[in-house]
C-alpha cells in the first residue's frame, strides 16, 4: 500500500525559530531588559516587575512581527534574506495571527498593572510604534514614536508600582533623547535598502555622517541630563561616566569607518545604566 506524504507550507505549519527570528527579538528583549531594571531600581514588588516585564515584552513581540508583516512587500522587492516573511520561511497568516495574539496579551497584562501604567504603556508606547510601523517610518516624523514611547517606558514601570504621577522630566527627557538614538542608530545600515524602497524616514533625509551626529549629540545632552537632573550632588561614578561619555562622544564626532557608530553603542549603554541607577 502505497504511504501518502502531506506537502505542508509555511502558511499551513507554525515554523517557531523563522516566526521568532521575525519578532526583531533583539531590540526587543533590550527594551524589556530595561524594563525590568527600571522596575529593579524603582524597588517594585516581584510581582510588579514581573507584571510590567511581561506586557512590554508582549508589546515588543506585537510591533516586530507588526513591522516584518507591513515590510513584507518592501522586503521581498530588495530580497532580504534575513526576514524570515520575506524568504518564504514563514507565512503571513502566521505572522498577522501572531501579532493578534501578543496584542490581546499585551492589553490582558498592562490590564493588570492597574489603569495608568495600562493607557500609558497602550496609548504611548505600543500605539505610537505600531503608527510607526504603518506609515510614519517614511516621513520626517519618524523619531516621533521613539521619543514618545521611550520617553513613557519609565513611566509606565512607576505606575505600576503605585506612583499616580508620571517620572519626572530629567527621567523622560532623556529617555525619549535614547528613543531617538535608537531610531538613527538601528536604521544607518539599511539606509540603501530602505531608499530602495522608498522609507524616506528622519535617518535617511540625514544621511550616515550627519545622523550618526545628531544621535552622538542627543547622547551627550542624555548623559548631561541624567547625572545633573535629580537632586543633591552626583556620585563619583556618576561624574566618571559623564567624563568617558565625553571622550566617546569626541570619538564619535570624528573617528571613521564604523568607529563612531561603535563609540555611539556604547554612549547609549552607558547612559542606559545611568537611568537605570539614577545616576547616584
Amino acid at each position: 500500500m502505497a504511504v501518502r506524504s502531506r506537502v505542508t507550507s509555511p502558511d499551513t505549519v507554525l515554523p517557531v525559530l523563522p516566526l521568532l527570528r521575525s519578532a526583531h527579538l533583539g531590540p526587543g528583549l533590550a527594551v524589556t531588559t530595561l524594563t525590568a531594571l527600571l522596575g529593579s531600581s524603582a524597588r517594585l514588588r516581584p510581582r510588579e516587575i514581573a507584571g510590567s516585564t511581561a506586557a512590554v515584552f508582549l508589546g515588543q513581540l506585537s510591533i516586530g512581527w507588526g513591522n516584518d508583516l507591513v515590510d513584507a512587500a518592501r522586503d521581498r522587492a530588495v530580497a532580504r534574506a534575513d526576514k524570515p516573511l520575506a524568504a518564504g520561511e514563514v507565512g503571513m497568516p502566521v505572522v498577522a495571527g501572531a501579532v493578534a495574539a501578543s496584542l490581546v496579551g499585551c492589553a490582558i497584562a498592562s490590564a493588570r498593572l492597574g489603569r495608568r501604567s495600562a493607557l500609558t504603556h497602550l496609548a504611548l508606547g505600543v500605539g505610537p510604534a505600531h503608527a510607526y510601523n504603518l506609515g510614519l517610518k517614511s516621513t520626517v516624523w519618524s523619531w516621533v514614536p521613539y521619543a514618545v514611547a521611550f520617553g513613557s517606558l519609565p513611566s509606565v514601570v512607576s505606575q505600576a508600582g503605585g506612583d499616580r504621577r508620571r517620572s519626572p522630566l530629567w527621567i523622560t527627557a532623556p529617555a525619549a533623547a535614547l528613543g531617538v538614538c535608537a531610531h538613527i542608530l538601528n536604521a544607518l545600515p539599511d539606509l540603501a535598502q530602505d531608499d530602495a524602497t522608498g522609507v524616506r524616514g528622519l535617518p535617511h533625509r540625514l544621511g550616515a555622517r550627519r545622523g550618526q551626529q545628531l544621535a552622538t549629540g542627543l547622547l551627550g545632552l542624555a548623559s548631561v541630563a541624567i547625572v545633573l537632573g535629580p537632586t543633591g550632588s552626583p556620585s563619583p561614578a556618576a561624574w566618571s561616566a559623564l567624563a568617558a561619555n565625553g571622550a566617546l562622544g569626541a570619538v564619535a564626532l570624528r573617528g571613521t569607518g564604523r568607529t563612531p557608530f561603535r563609540a555611539a553603542i556604547a554612549i547609549a549603554l552607558i547612559d542606559a545604566g545611568l537611568l537605570v541607577s539614577g545616576a547616584r
